[in-house]
């Protein structure tokens, strides 16, 4: 640290990201160092700079692009317009959680039909077609749509 200023390297560093995305951050205008050496082009940055980066990762990790990060930090959002925009996100996120906890859902019926059937320890010496067939059945609570389904994929 010179004169209360961070190398580019050191703020990499401390934050867990390259300098390579420092730099992408400052072409596009959204973190620019508080001053270049022109001699070594060396980069510091301010604490001013450490808490836009700080801000701009936890918005990053909240799911904003670097675009919407630039319009919010640049100010261009009404303050209506940036709740409406963490209300999208939230819901973005929202529905992601309901999409996982439906997959870990299906994973549980799947792991109660596999252990029910008790065709799990037999699996390595089955057929090819005979493990589809069971995937397809422990998988799918409606078997006989399934079974259908595979009739008419394999006929045609």
């Amino acid at each position: 640290m010179k004169d209360g200023l961070m190398l580019i390297g050191e703020l990499a560093d401390f934050f867990g990201v390259s300098r390579k995305a420092l730099r992408l951050y400052e072409k596009k205008g959204i973190i620019k160092p508080a001053r270049i050496d022109a001699g070594n082009g060396y980069r510091y940055y301010a604490p001013e700079q450490v808490q836009q980066l700080n801000a701009l990762l936890e918005l990053k990790a909240l799911g904003f692009s670097l675009d919407e990060i630039k319009g919010i930090v640049d100010g261009e959002a009404s303050g209506g317009q940036l709740l409406q925009a963490l209300e999208r996100k939230r819901q973005a996120w929202r529905e992601a959680a309901d999409a996982a906890r439906y997959k870990e859902e299906c994973l549980e019926d799947i792991m109660r039909n596999l252990e029910a059937s008790g065709e799990a320890e037999g699996l390595e010496r089955m057929t090819q077609e005979e493990r589809a067939w069971l995937l397809a059945k422990l998988v799918c609570v409606e078997e006989v749509r399934v079974q259908r389904s595979l009739e008419e994929v394999l006929w045609l």
